[in-house]
């Protein structure tokens, strides 16, 4: 794998990283660091990979496990150490499953699998970081019927 990151100039802190897949994200620093807030930051991204790192994990595993999931959402909040280097030191990931008669078994077991087995980022930044996680599931099959509910009602009026 290779990536490219380039400095966009000497009036501030923006970076270009561009992948070996051929995307482009620009990066930058906040106001008070030089930057002029256009992107997000270095570490926002790191956070960012892991939660998509580890939500392709969950919902890859529940596909395999012929889960009808419908939707996948992972919510991260992180603290960093006070002083350089400023690592992570806790993530917490609380994921939002939604789809049609998911077994809570099997979703906690996509995201352990995914913490301890299969996702890089995650396992990596365990170095440093407490990981935690929690879940909720919501029954796609609920919200259709509070959708009809709905429109029925509102067609009334």
């Amino acid at each position: 794998m290779e990536a490219t990151v380039r400095w966009m100039g000497t009036s501030g802190m923006s970076f270009l990283a561009e992948t070996e897949s051929g995307h482009a994200v620009l990066m930058d620093a906040a106001p008070e660091g030089g930057g002029r807030n256009l992107g997000p930051r270095p570490m926002e991204m790191v956070l960012l990979g892991t939660g998509g790192c580890s939500a392709f994990d969950v919902v890859l595993i529940l596909r395999k496990g012929k889960q009808d999931v419908r939707d996948c959402r992972v919510k991260l909040s992180a603290e960093r150490a006070e002083s350089g280097p400023k690592v992570f030191t806790k993530i917490h990931f609380h994921f939002v499953v939604t789809g049609r008669d998911l077994k809570p078994n099997l979703v906690e077991r996509a995201i352990t699998l995914s913490h301890e087995k299969y996702c890089s980022a995650s396992i990596m930044l365990a170095k440093t970081a407490d990981i935690t996680h929690s879940y909720e599931i919501i029954d796609d099959l609920a919200l259709a019927s509070e959708h009809e509910v709905l429109q029925t009602t509102e067609s009334r009026t």
